[in-house]
Parts: C-alpha cells; structure tokens; sequence
C-alpha cells in the first residue's frame, strides 16, 4: 500500500514507522524518509518549541487535516520489493523460464481437462478464444514474469488491461488487469544506484525529503513521494535500469509468448504497428522529452477551467529521472460511485479534451491508463499526468480524419469510404465485404456524434458489434493503417470505454459539430495561402 505520508507534523511514515534522521553521507537500514544533513525535523521542532508534545488540540486539528486530504493513488496490495533484471541475458532467462513453465502448465491443463468431468471449451464471445495455455497456473506466470522484468512488455500487458474483451479472450484480459495493477517496485539498492546515476552523489541535497517506499509503479519506473527544501510537496519519477536498452527484445519476447499461447490473433501485431510500439515506448523512456511535453501541456491547458497539469521541477529531470508537483485525487476507474450528474461531467470533458488534443493543439498524451487521469472530488477537476506517449498530428492527417468521422456524425456511409481512401486507410481495391465492414465498423464508433441528445454510452453495444467485424477486418486488409492511427485510436477507445465504465450520457453530436466548425474556421488561413500559391504559380504548378 502506499504509504499514508499525511498528517500534521509529517513526524511519521505511515506503515513504515517512524522517520529516521539520517547523519551526513549515511544511509541507515530500514524504512526511512531520506533528507540532507542539518537535523531531523524531530530535532528542528524540539528545538523551535517549547517542548510539551501535542495536546489535545493538536490531535483534533491533525485528524481534520488528514480527513481533508485529497485522495492520493495506492500502491497494489500485491506489488512487492522485487529486482529488475537489467542486463539482456537476465531479462530474456526470465522469458525463456516463462516460456518452459507455459507449455508444462499447458500439459498438465489438458491432461486435467480430458478426465472424465474436465472440459475444453471457448470462454467468453472473444474471437480469441480459450486456450489451455491461459490456466489460472499460467496465467500466475505470466503475470509474475511480467512484473519482474517490467518494461516494454510489462506495458504492452497494460495497454491490454484496458481493452474490453471483444478485443482479447477474457481470460488473458484477466491476466492483464492483474499485470495492471501488481506491478513490483525495485529494491533501495538498485532505486539509489539510478539517482546518483542521474543526479549526481549529492542527489539529496536537491530535497528535504523523499519516500523510500514507491507510492505507485508502472512499467517504465516507479513514483516516489518528496518533498523540495520549500516545502513543495513532489512524485519523483525513477526509472527501471535496463528497460530503455531492452525494448526491442522484450517486446519480441513477449509477443513469441502469447502467440505461444494463440492469446492473439494472426496478424495483429504486423511489422508496422511493432515499429509504432517501439517507437511510442522510446519516447516514454526519455524523461526529458516527457518534461518538455508536460511544460506544453501546462501551457495549452493553462486556462482549462477542469484539467490541470503538475509544474515540472527542472532540478529533478534528467533522461531516467523526472519530478514533478505532486497531484491528489482517484482514477476514473474508481469515480463510479459518483452521482451520474458528476460522471456525465468528467466523461464529457475527456471527450472535450480529446477532441481539442486531436484537432485544435494537434497534439495528445496518448496513453488512456486510467491512472493518468486523477479526478479531485473537492475541486471538481482532473489532474493530467504520464506525457511520455505524447505526440504531434499533422494537418495532412487531421484534415482527412475529421472528414471521416464527420462523414459518420452525418451518417454518409460513401463519404467514409471515399474519405477513409484519402486519408489512406484504404487502397481502394479491398474487396466489398472488408469496405463494407470497414464503413460499418466507423458508423459504430461515430455513433454518439450522431446522435441527437445525450448518448447512452453504458447501454450501447459497441464492443459485440465491433467484435463480429473484427475477423473480416483482419483477413482482408491490404495495407497496414496510417501509423498515427495505432496510438490515436488506443486513446480515443480508452476514452470511449471510460464513459461506458462511468456510464455516462452525454449530448456528443453538438460537441464534435462545435469542433468541427471551429477547426475549419482556424484552417481557413493556411487554406487560403495554399490556394493563393497555387493561383499564381508559387509552388510550380501550373494553375491551368
């Protein structure tokens, strides 16, 4: 669990114990809160008081100060002191390892299931089926392998995770959530040997105090809880050695697993989309690229009266090493509670945002975990985080992909063909029934844009309707989607099922019609230059 770091005084560390002041250059064993050398803040408070403990008073006003804290995200229950394998070799044994211990547990599966009373049988309406390769044994080791080696395909299982299971077989989505949510956190050992690596020997100097216990670990790195020498409280993020040399490897290694497994679908991770993935996964492992995407995010969005973003502190970035201010509230997955007035609230805004990343800043944080959404009830707004997968849209591409989903929103089944060909998701020469299922399958998802009045997002059923096309989708596409598409389209499904989770209604058509008008209107400009040059010939071509 993460560890409870409120209270008035910050004299204790929650489960922990208590804070132990630490003499200059030493490291005392145990759970601790790390801090430059000066004095204890016990020391500084016997020192500055007068000495006679806290009355009752002091308690009253302590316990109402944590009653007001905002909810901060909690490490799993399941997440434990683990190592990560940092070399090549360790991390490609544990593969290996997993590898071996699927097919014995594969076996032993079938063996159990040919008795009299066992049973083989697909599970779900997944197209992927069931597979003895996905036992409750296996799937134990698969998600402890992937919580060891973490990384690239520790992320590649949490993309997964938020995937509804018309997409993968309810069993591997299980495994998935449970990878999700048990990501293991490395040792003090090998988290101190990485910040002096980046920050220098005298990395403490640069804080008052930082957490040893992560409050939060993911695929990439783990989160840490500080605190700056003027009394900002900050999540230092502190990633996994090994992890950006092994992307490649791991992503391969894992992928050569589940199809091990036949847990995915022919052809569903072609040459093209395992370069996008590498590519996405390269950005996320340089902190400082995700600095400077976060310091723009906290531009764009500086006058958003319902999302903010944490300020970045400069002294703590570095390639492995990123701080930033420290944000409270709950992920989306846990608003459910909510009144559905207040979901219907957030839901709407995330589709605001997205619409506004995609085709007004032309520019989107394209992981949809849950998690970097964190929703404060007592200010009714949402904290952004993770800018690792941000990236650029050109006007080549959100000209035509505007024009599509438009088509959809008016319900012109021809235009979506003819406007899904100019933005090349299309050759033109598929055969009828895979553009049939193409145009239908983008009718689905432009539903709520043209409907009239608030879109029942949790009544629908998109996922099964989506599912039956899928297999037509997949055997008869001639080229491999726009690359923007793979990380656009993951976003905009996380935010899709989101609402469907928070079952949200919302009036989207106006929404998206808004936009529209709005992105032509700032397009008019560049539009008109173009035009201009083309009349006279600006750009060698003849106007004739």
């Amino acid at each position: 669990m993460w560890q409870n770091v409120g209270g008035l005084l910050r004299g204790t560390c929650g489960q922990l114990g208590q804070t132990v002041g630490l003499p200059c250059g030493a490291l005392a064993p145990g759970p601790h809160w790390w801090r430059p050398c000066g004095g204890s803040w016990a020391q500084k408070i016997h020192q500055d008081g007068s000495g006679r403990g806290l009355d009752e008073e002091d308690i009253r006003r302590a316990r109402e100060a944590r009653l007001k804290k905002t909810p901060r995200p909690q490490l799993s229950d399941s997440s434990r002191e683990r190592k990560v394998p940092a070399s090549r070799i360790s991390r490609l044994a544990n593969f290996g390892g997993l590898a071996v211990g699927l097919g014995l547990g594969a076996l032993a599966e079938v063996a159990k299931k040919s008795l009299p009373g066992g049973r083989l049988q697909s599970e779900g309406g997944s197209p992927l089926g069931s597979s003895p390769f996905l036992s409750e044994a296996n799937a134990e080791r698969i998600v402890q392998t992937l919580c060891t080696v973490r990384g690239a395909a520790l992320k590649v299982g949490q993309m997964l995770s938020i995937q509804d299971n018309s997409f993968i077989s309810p069993q591997l989505q299980r495994i998935f959530e449970r990878v999700r949510q048990s990501a293991d956190f490395m040792p003090r050992w090998q988290m101190l040997r990485v910040l002096e690596e980046e920050l220098g020997r005298n990395w403490q100097a640069k804080v008052a105090s930082l957490e040893e216990v992560p409050f939060a670990a993911a695929s990439i790195g783990q989160v840490h809880q500080g605190m700056l020498r003027d009394g900002t409280e900050v999540a230092v993020k502190i990633q996994y050695p090994g992890v950006a040399q092994s992307i490649q490897s791991d992503v391969q290694n894992l992928l050569a697993v589940l199809k091990l497994s036949a847990a995915l679908p022919e052809g569903l991770f072609a040459e093209q989309s395992l370069q996008a993935l590498q590519q996405e996964l390269a950005w996320e492992c340089d902190y400082r690229r995700e600095a400077a995407c976060a310091q723009n995010f906290r531009q764009l969005l500086a006058g958003d009266p319902f999302f903010r973003v944490p300020a970045v502190v400069k002294e703590l970035c570095t390639t492995r090493v990123l701080g930033m201010e420290l944000a409270g509230g709950v992920p989306l997955d846990q608003c459910r509670g909510l009144s559905q007035d207040t979901r219907n609230q957030i839901c709407f805004q995330l589709l605001r945002l997205c619409l506004q990343e995609l085709f007004e800043f032309r520019f989107m944080q394209t992981d949809p975990n849950w998690a970097n959404f964190l929703y404060d009830a007592s200010s009714h707004q949402v904290t952004l985080l993770d800018f690792g997968a941000s990236r650029e849209f050109g006007t080549e591409f959100t000209d035509h992909y505007i024009e599509v989903v438009k088509a959809a929103a008016d319900g012109d089944r021809d235009r979506v063909l003819q406007e899904s060909r100019d933005l090349k998701f299309l050759t033109g020469f598929e055969t009828k029934a895979f553009s049939d299922a193409h145009v239908e399958a983008v009718m689905i998802l432009g539903e709520p844009f043209a409907t009239q009045g608030p879109y029942d997002f949790g009544a629908g059923d998109t996922a099964r309707r989506i599912q039956g096309l899928i297999p037509v989708l997949l055997r008869h596409r001639l080229r491999p989607p726009p690359e923007e598409t793979y990380a656009l389209h993951r976003k905009l499904a996380g935010a899709f099922l989101a609402c469907a989770r928070l079952r949200a209604h919302i009036a989207c058509r106006d929404l998206f019609q808004d936009t529209y008008h709005r992105y032509w209107a700032s397009r008019q400009p560049d539009t008109a230059t173009a035009s201009s040059l083309l009349t006279k010939g600006g750009l060698g071509v003849d106007p004739s």
